[in-house]
Parts: structure tokens; sequence; C-alpha cells
């Protein structure tokens, strides 16, 4: 009944993404919910990608067995505790809609496919439950495998949305080929990343925000790296940004820089990130980015659980999106 709420309820997000495919469960109560259980398929869709804009056979296979396993999960859940949303690679595949079809059968759900404000809206959903209650402005990033979100906002209100084509597998693929990294390669991606970031540069330094907070997996694994190399507690900052670049310059490839901590997968999407993240840097004039485990699949849970009329999360947004 709208309005009311019902007690430890089992809601699940599926977050059918452009580089890993997510399953998070968890048991509300109240205005809250509860972490449970959490499932990663590193598919890499956007990696699947053919020059005709198409999944290939391969990912597709690999794809419909990561979403069988998570409907071998799901199997009991009631279609209205359950969503699956997809992200930028279906939104380009131009077999999208056949995809899906046997997606959802996999599944044994709906998938829908957001576009990119909604995308960045739930993702700062997400991020925002997963913070200290602040009244100050925060911007959030989230670099994904095909698209990367920019949202300013002020608790759970998003106040400027965007939403680019610049993912971290595309730029990998396109400027660090079999995991080779040359410094002319790397300035390449940060120009490319920054070129592309002037369009909305100055509408968001001038939003303004008093704290920069990066979600995704992508900001982890910079993260994670730069604190195993004890170049950073856990922050993402412009030295260890611009150390971490001239490591792996240093290094040549990806398999002779030491990348521990991180899966394979991980490794291979780590330069593109960096590259964008370098960029932002410079862009938006950030100095120092927190970064937090909560992403996209925390927001579509919390914005089910305003649909089931617990909470109705909304906010005055203003979109662009590319």
């Amino acid at each position: 009944m709208p309005g009311s709420v019902v007690q430890y309820e089992l809601l699940a997000a599926v977050d059918v993404g452009s580089n890993s495919f997510y399953l998070q469960i968890g048991r509300a109560a109240g205005e809250r919910i509860e972490a449970l259980e959490s499932l990663r398929e590193p598919v890499g869709l956007a990696a699947g990608l053919t020059a005709d804009g198409e999944l290939d056979y391969s990912t597709q296979s690999r794809a419909l067995e990561a979403l069988a396993r998570f409907g071998e999960r799901l199997r009991g859940f009631p279609p209205h505790a359950v969503r699956a949303v997809g992200t930028h690679a279906l939104r380009v595949a131009k077999n999208a809609a056949q995809f899906l079809e046997a997606a959802e059968a996999a599944l044994g759900f709906p998938i829908e496919v957001l576009d990119g404000a909604q995308e960045a809206r739930l993702t700062y959903l997400g991020v925002a439950h997963s913070l200290p209650a602040s009244s100050q402005r925060r911007l959030v990033v989230d670099i994904g495998g095909g698209s990367t979100e920019f949202i300013v906002g002020t608790g759970f209100d998003p106040m400027l949305i965007e939403s680019l084509p610049l993912g971290c597998i595309g730029y990998s693929r396109r400027y660090f080929p079999d995991g080779r990294v040359e410094a002319a390669s790397m300035n390449a991606a940060v120009v490319a990343a920054h070129e592309a970031l002037q369009g909305i540069a100055d509408t968001f330094r001038t939003a303004g925000w008093q704290e920069a907070v990066a979600s995704s997996g992508s900001a982890r694994a910079i993260a994670g790296v730069l604190q195993g190399f004890g170049w950073a507690d856990g922050t993402l900052t412009g030295a260890g940004l611009a150390r971490l670049s001239e490591h792996l310059i240093e290094s040549g490839e990806l398999a002779r820089a030491r990348l521990t901590g991180l899966h394979a997968d991980q490794q291979a999407i780590l330069p593109g990130a960096l590259a964008i993240m370098i960029a932002l840097f410079r862009s938006f004039g950030v100095g120092e980015m927190r970064v937090t485990d909560a992403a996209l699949r925390q927001g579509v849970l919390y914005d089910l659980l305003g649909r089931l009329g617990r909470r109705e999360p909304q906010g005055g947004t203003r979109t662009r999106v590319a």
C-alpha cells in the first residue's frame, strides 16, 4: 500500500553494465537497505562491440551465462522486488533488442535500458545513501566501461547531471592495446578525454562543490593500486594519479606493473580509466576525491524502495546527455 513501511523485505538490483554485471541483494527496513549479498560477473559487454556496433556472439554467450546464474539466485523473488537495468553498451548496440529478448529469458526478469540521465541520477542516489548526511554540495563521478556520469547535488537531490560516452573500456582498447602503456599513448588518451570534457567543465566548475566523490569499480581499482604502493591513503589526488601514470609508462606493459590485488579484467581497463580520471582532475579543477563502494546498483535498490511506497527519491534536475 502506498506510504506503508514493510519491514525486512528482500529486494534485488541487477546492473547489466558495460564492463561488469552485478547482482545486489538487500533487506529493506523502513527507509534503509541492509546489504546482504553482492555478486559480480566480469562480462566485458562493451569490449564485445564489433566495428559494426553489434555485440559479438561470444560476448552474448558469456553475458547470457552470467544472467542465468543471477536468475538462479533470484528464483523465488517476486517481480516487484527485482529491478534489472542496462547501461551504455545496451544503449548503443545495434542488436540490443535481440540480445535483450534472450537476456530477459535467462534472467527471468525484464531489463530496462537506462538513458544517461537515469543512470546518473540512480548512481547519485546510491552514492548519497552510502555517505554521512551532509548539507555540503557534492560532485559525484562514475567512470564506467562505456560512459561516465557526472552529478552535482546536495543530500539526496541531484542538481546538475551529465552523461558522456567516455568509457574506460573504449579508451583502454584504443590507446593501450594488449596492455602496452607508452608516454605518447597516455598523453594522447588524457588529451582526448580533456577535449571531451570541455563542453561541460565550465558548467560544473560554476556550480561548485565542497566534496568530490568517485564511484565505480574503475575508481576503486585506481585507489587500491595507489594504496597498495603506499602512494595514497585510499583517496585520489592529482599527485597520486600522476605517479601511477609514470609507473605504468616506466613498466611499459601492464603485465610488468605489479598491479597486485586486481583481477585481469580490472587491470585491462586501468590505463583508460586513469587517463579519464587525470583529465577530469585537470578539467574540473579537482584537488582530491574520496572513493565509495556504492554505485548504480545501490541506487537502483533505493529507487525500488521508493517505488514500493516507502520513499520517493525525487529532485529538481537539469540534464544534458550526449
